[in-house]
This record gives C-alpha cells, structure tokens and sequence, in this order.
C-alpha cells in the first residue's frame, strides 16, 4: 500500500515525464491577491495567464497546492470532523496546460494514472461532462478503454466551472469513484448524488470568456485546469472511506490520543477536528498569518478556539494542541519544508493563543450554561451570542456548535447587528493604485515592456510603450526603466521623465503582473509621446533606501545570533528616512541584546565587506543557506543577495556595493506588534548620526536642569521618583485618615435578598488606587455579596465592583457588572472575576450610575 508521500510524489513525477515544469505551492496567504482571505484552489497563482494579464513562463505545469476553505461558498466548517472528507486544510493536485494540450490529452493521462499507475478498479470509476460538450462526451470512449455507459452527461452546477460572474470560464469533466461494498449494485443515478460516489478529479477546460450581458465567447486561447483533492486520493489507494484512517491524519490522531488519555474510537469526532484543525493553524501561520480580531486573523483565532473547545471534551484544560505541530511537520515537513523552518514559531504561537482562550474559556461556558438555565424557547439571541464573543472570546460559530449540540439556534442577524453597534471596523487607507483592467490605456508601440534597468543605472533612455490621462495623474509603462516599483517591503523610487513636450515628477512605481507603471504628474503633450524620454532616478533618495535595505539584512542575521534560529521576517518596510522589521519572536528584545544586535550590525558596517548578487536555481540557493521571506512569491531562479560570509538572502531588492556604505547603524524603537510578534525600527547614515546628536542634546540638557554628570544621569532620575513616590504616599495616607469610608458600617447597613448582600456606595477615595483599596477591605468584609462604590476624583466618574468567591462560581463576575454599569456612564469597564473597574467620560452621571447599579446587581443575583 502506497503512503501519503509516495502518491504525492508518484503524481508530480507522472506529469513531470510528460513534460511538466514542476511549480512550488504558492503560500496559502495570498499576500498579492486581496479579493482571497487565503489560497483556496490550485488555479489562484494562475488567475493572472487566465485573465490575460500574464504570459505564461512555462505552458504545462504540475504542483500541488497548499489550499484552506474556511468562508464563503467553501465554508464547510460545521462538517468538519463530523463527516468523512470535508476539511480546512487540504492539498490540491493539479496540472495545467496553457495554451498547449487540451481534452483528449488531459482526459487520457487522467484515466492512464488512476488505472494504470495507481490501478484503480475501471469497474469502479464513472466520468460526467458537460452536457452541451459533445467532444469531451466523444473523446472518453475514444482515448481511454472506459465502459461508454459510465460517461455521463451532466448540467451547469456539476460540470460547468466560472472564475467569477465575469471572465475566463468553461465545462468540465470530472472523475467519480464508487466507494461502496457491492460494485454490482452501481448505477448513473448515483454519481452527484449519493455519498458512495466520491468525485476525485475534476478537469477544467477553459475555452469560454463570460462577458456582462451573460454570454459566452470563445477565448483565443485554450487552458487546462485540473485539480485533485490529495486526501480524497490518498483514502481510496489506501482503501480507506474516510480520510481521517489515512496516514495524513492518523499520527496526529495517536499523539492526540497520547495527550489526553482517551481513545478516539470512543468519541471521534473531536479527534478528527483537532487533527484538521491543527494542520490548518500549522500551514496558515508557517505562510506568515497570525490569529487577531481581523480578517484572516480572525479566522485563524476562529478556528484555534475551536480546536480548544473539543479539547475540553477530552478534558483538556491547558494548552495542548501546540504539542500536535511536531507530528504535523514530520508528516508534512518534507514536501512543505517552510513547516520545518518555521516549526517553533508555529509552536509558541499556538501555545501563547490556547493559553488567552483558556484563562476566559471557563468562565465563558459557566456563563453558557447558566444562559441555558435561563433560556426560554429554542433561540439564543444575538445579544447573548455577542456577550460570549464580546466577553469570552467564543467565535459565533464556537457558540453555534455548543448551541446545535442541545438542539438550540442561534439569532446570527441580531449577533451582526450587536457587532456593528459595538465595533467600527477601521478600514484601511491606501494610495492611489490604479486598477489594470479599468485603465483605458492609449498604445505608442507594440512590443516587449517594463525591463528593468536599476540594478545597474540610475539614469536611462526609453520610450513609451502606452500611457493613460486619468484626472491629474499620468500613468506611463516604458520600454525599459531605472525605477524601482514597490516590491518586498521596499517603497519605490522617484525621480523625474523629461523630453519633447514632456516634464513629468514620477510620484509613485507599481508592478503589475511584471509590468511596470509609473504613476507621474506634469506636463506631458499627448502628441509627442512616441518621441525618446530621459529617466532620472532621484539617486539620494535611492541611496538612502540602499543603506537601508542592507542594513535590513545585515540585522535579520544579527536577530538570529542573539535571539535565536527561530527569529524570522514577518514583515518589513525599506524607507528612504528609516528601516522597519517585523520578527517572530515572544518575549521583549532587551536593552542588552539591542546593544548586541547594534554591534553585530555596526561590526560589518566596519568591515567594510563586499556586497554581491547572483542568480541562482531557487532550490540550489535554499541548499547554500540563502533565507527566503515569509510572503514572498519565488520563481524557478532567483536573486541571492550576499554580504560576506554573513548574511545571505533571496532579495529582489536594490543594495550598496559594500557594508561600509551604510555608515551607521540604530536602532531606536521596540515594541509588539501581536502574539509571538516584535517590531524594530532603525536608522542609518546621516539620519543614524543625526538621531544620536539629537540624543546626545538630549543628556546634555539634562545635567544642566539636574546638575548631574552623565554617568548620574541615571541615579539622580531615581531618586527623583523615588521622592516623588514618597511624597505621593503621604498624601494619599493623609486623604485617608481624613475619609469618610467606614467598611464596617457600610456592610451593617447592606441590603439583603436570599442571604446576599449589597452593596452601594458613593466614597470620597482621591483617585482609583485608593477607590481599590476600598473595595479589597469591602471584599474582605463580605461574606456573600456584590459592592459597587463609586467615586468622582478629577472630572471623571469611577467605579470599583468586588463580588464574593461563592457568587463567581455561580456565574456572577465582577467585569460584568463593571461594564453594564460602566456603560451608563458613557465608559465600559473590566478586571478580574472578583474586583473589576470601569470609567466613564462625564462625572454627572455617577449618581445615576451608582441609582441603577442596584437594579443591575438584583437581575443577576435572580438570573
């Protein structure tokens, strides 16, 4: 029996004979496509040969592509783990044809792997076309040996396949196989309708352009496109009839299994969950993502908290599924090496994430729970769904699977229309960026275009190739260019075009499917376009982003040696004024190993070592150690940026000619940017020097106001604060003794309902640490009870809630009730399950606040 490995390798291998060009997978973040949350198909790297916008480098291709379906139409997740084959994460085989082979090929070397390679049962398998395509119809009992009654003829939802409303698109033939124990009892009715019939390769042939009114016409070129799901692939040749007995799953399904303690035979469903769900984090995070409250990090958090869920149905109450992304890398680690570099990030990030969700998933379903309690009717309202999200972190699909399991709904419009009331999602601000097929574009010449001269020259002679007027800005594409186009992180140049009736500023570069656009403003006489422009780089600036962009390499290598090997670029900004990096790492880079890093950095400024590119194989620059970045899309060779036997990296990017071009080197911020995140910011050359004078002023205006030297600068500042601690501690012991608040008599004269007490109270504290205060000795005093105490120190209203231990485990938490009662004070509040706080914005509405605290603290104790 054939493993997972062997199949994947016996498909690339079959199309690689038949002269295929093997191509990696592209990420599964789509970093250069913002319509796609991730790469969902095989064809999403190919969209741009489809569309016209792109000339194929290769015309027969063969990959397997790293795909995640987790929204929109190709949202299954709710099946996920509780059926045989619906996944987030799964490979998709393909080979493509552009322009080259069409049908019959596609057709017979399809029926030529199943059967005679992989030796498939003929008896077994069905084909269905298009209803309308009569040679695809032909062409199946004509090239391979199929019985014709097994070619069905199929309508437009099974085998007619559409990019989009509009664009490339065209009928397809797809591959069934009958999974069932009786191959006698097969029949035409069942292939597209019953499960037994598993569809296992779909062939696409491109042929038709959908236009705006509906209609077809006929593509001057023909493209095949075909995909295969590898897990389904992988079950059938392993005579499994489900996906998850497969060797792509069962390691991750024993190590689960391992953890926990229990059998999945017993309860499978969160085993097989977990297992796909762990496959996706590993893969979306290795290719750059990161869970957050937006877009794909959403998804990702989504889906992590869900993993986390059906691990407290096998009594997981710590972290656990980081321990799962060892076995995922050995499974899938040689086929996807980016698994392997990037394996103890993908670790500490699911490890710093299953350790949020945890903290607050325990008080989340004891607030569930009781809201089942309470719950009249079958509906959980979107305000209560909100709560859990809002309050607990549960995902809307996290409380609709908790809901479906005792038979509830939930109201998903009431729980959007909660979201919106509560959250303004920021959008993000672009520049201008024209988009290509909107572009009415007027053609000087014919011909080749967009080659790129900056490597070498600054300065150039071109002629236009097309230009476009759109309002004030004038966008030219060239024969060849000197300027830069925004790539990798590193902003574009600028500079000018002159000639004949032509005075432009070039204000903006974009690379558009290789085609450069020079987005300009001036003078430019329409008339006098074909005649031969001068390109100027504007060489300071350039020079400045040089410096700085090297430097970005020389301390990616130096993070490295200080922090450690798991150090990488996930994300970066090459400015003219400044450099930025993104790093994956957890813990804050301490002052002394910044100091380290600068000097590692500053060493090879001062070795002065030679800077020099070459163009490589990718896989033969992978083999010598050069890095690659996350999100960066390689081809077949690539350019390799070397600074002496320091650093090297695939880079696309323009550079100095030796280290010591740079100057100097400084850092001067370090912050977080998310989970397992870091963010630096540097300077170099003049700017490095102009920072460190300013700096340097800095000091030296501060002996002078301190009358210190600058060795006790340090020490002088500390006894400031510490008399400034002092004196602030007294005043706050003074305003003490002078205050009214009594926790004796304030309990005394409590209110009771069923044994508990409450409490309600206006104090005198100066400020919040003394308001907390308060409420600790109100908490202590309390046997059973909630207190709220309220206070109007500055212009700002505050409030402290404390709740008893023995309410907190009955669902009642402090942050609750702060932020019900923090909302009518035009504010929101939170902290911990027994004191929280909240603020609000004007000191008019405590007393109102404080009136409407008692009716809130009653509803929760009758809850």
């Amino acid at each position: 029996m054939m493993n997972a490995t062997d199949i994947r390798k016996s498909f690339l291998n079959f199309f690689k004979e038949k002269q295929h060009e093997f191509l990696r997978s592209s990420s599964v973040v789509p970093h250069d496509d913002p319509t796609l949350l991730f790469t969902n198909a095989g064809m999403n790297q190919f969209k741009p040969i489809f569309l016209g916008e792109q000339q194929p480098t290769h015309i027969r291709v063969v990959n397997t592509q790293k795909c995640i379906r987790v929204s929109g139409k190709h949202n299954d997740l709710e099946e996920v783990g509780f059926d045989t084959f619906h996944h987030t994460f799964f490979e998709m085989l393909g080979n493509w044809s552009f322009g080259d082979y069409y049908k019959a090929e596609a057709i017979e070397w399809a029926w030529e792997l199943f059967t005679d390679v992989w030796g498939l049962d003929k008896n077994r398998l069905w084909a269905t076309v298009y209803e309308d395509d009569d040679e695809a119809f032909e062409l199946w009992p004509k090239v391979t040996d199929i019985d014709p009654a097994r070619v069905l003829r199929c309508g437009k939802k099974d085998n007619f396949w559409e990019m989009g409303e509009t664009g490339p698109c065209g009928p397809c033939s797809e591959i069934h196989y009958y999974i069932g124990e009786d191959p006698s009892n097969q029949s035409a009715e069942g292939v597209n309708n019953s499960d037994e019939y598993w569809e296992l390769w779909n062939l696409v042939f491109i042929q038709n352009n959908r236009l705006n009114d509906g209609t077809l016409e006929d593509l001057p070129e023909k493209h095949v496109d075909t995909g295969a799901g590898l897990e389904r692939i992988v079950a059938v040749l392993q005579g499994k009839t489900s996906n998850y007995d497969t060797d792509l799953f069962t390691s991750i399904i024993l190590k689960t299994e391992e953890l926990t303690g229990k059998l999945s035979k017993d309860n499978p469903a969160p085993f097989q969950v977990i297992a796909d769900h762990i496959r996706m984090l590993s893969f979306s995070i290795a290719d750059g993502a990161l869970p957050s409250n937006e877009g794909r990090g959403y998804v990702l958090r989504r889906i992590l908290r869900r993993a986390a869920r059906f691990g407290r149905k096998l009594d997981q109450h710590e972290p656990f599924l980081y321990e799962l992304v060892d076995t995922v890398c050995k499974i899938m680690g040689k086929a996807f090496p980016e698994l392997i570099d990037k394996q103890k990030h993908i670790s500490k990030v699911i490890k710093a994430e299953e350790a949020s969700f945890n903290e607050t998933l325990d008080r989340g379903i004891i607030h569930y729970e009781k809201l089942l309690k309470n719950l009249k009717g079958k509906i959980i309202s979107g305000d209560e769904a909100f709560k859990l999200y809002d309050t607990y972190g549960f995902p809307l699909d996290l409380t609709q699977l908790m809901a479906q399991e005792h038979g509830l709904k939930v109201d998903e419009k009431g729980f959007k229309k909660s979201m919106e009331v509560q959250r303004k999602r920021a959008k993000e601000s672009g520049k201008f960026k024209a988009d290509m097929k909107n572009i009415k574009w007027t053609t000087v010449s014919e011909g080749d275009d967009s080659v790129f001269l900056g490597y070498e020259q600054v300065n150039a002679e071109a002629s236009i190739k097309r230009f476009s007027v759109m309002d004030d800005t004038i966008l030219l594409v060239l024969d060849e260019t000197p300027f830069y186009a925004e790539s990798g992180g590193q902003i574009c140049d600028k500079g000018t075009i002159t000639g004949d009736g032509v005075d432009l500023t070039v204000n903006d570069v974009q690379n558009e499917n290789n085609v450069f656009i020079h987005y300009c403003s001036g003078d430019f006489e329409e008339g006098k376009a074909s005649n031969s422009i001068s390109c100027k780089v504007d060489m300071q600036r350039r020079q400045n982003i040089r410096k700085n962009h090297s430097a970005t390499h020389l301390m990616h290598a130096a993070l490295k040696e200080v922090l450690g090997e798991h150090v990488n670029q996930a994300g970066s900004l090459v400015h003219p004024d400044y450099l930025r990096f993104d790093l994956t790492h957890h813990d804050k880079i301490t002052s002394e190993e910044i100091i380290q890093i600068e000097n590692l950095v500053n060493r090879q400024i001062l070795e002065n070592k030679e800077v020099t590119t070459s163009i490589k194989e990718y896989e033969d620059a992978r083999k010598e150690g050069a890095m690659a970045i996350f999100g960066e899309k390689y081809g077949d060779t690539v350019r390799v940026v070397t600074m002496g036997n320091y650093s090297k990296e695939l880079c696309g990017g323009t550079h100095i000619e030796r280290t010591g071009d740079i100057g100097l080197f400084k850092i001067t911020e370090e912050s977080s940017l998310a989970a397992g995140v870091r963010r630096i910011v540097a300077v170099t050359g003049p700017k490095a020097v102009e920072y460190v004078q300013m700096q340097s002023a800095v000091i030296e205006d501060l002996q002078i106001k301190l009358t210190s030297s600058a060795q006790d600068l340090n020490k002088r500042v500390d006894q400031l604060l510490q008399q400034k601690k002092d004196l602030e501690k007294s005043l706050k012991q003074k305003q003490k003794s002078s205050s009214t608040f009594d926790v004796k008599k304030i309990v005394t004269e409590a209110k009771v309902i069923d044994s508990k007490k409450i409490i309600v109270y206006e104090t005198d504290a100066a400020d919040m640490d003394t308001l907390k205060e308060f409420g600790d000795q109100l908490l202590n005093a309390l046997d059973s009870g909630v207190g709220v105490l309220g206070s109007t120190s500055g212009d700002k209203p505050s409030i402290v809630v404390v709740v008893t231990k023995d309410l907190n485990e009955s669902g009642i938490s402090a942050p609750d009730l702060a932020k019900s009662i923090g909302a009518i004070m035009g504010g929101g509040g939170g902290g911990r399950p027994h004191l929280a706080t909240a603020g609000g914005k004007d000191k008019s509405k405590l007393k109102d606040a404080l009136k409407k605290a008692e009716l809130i603290i009653k509803d929760a104790l009758i809850d």
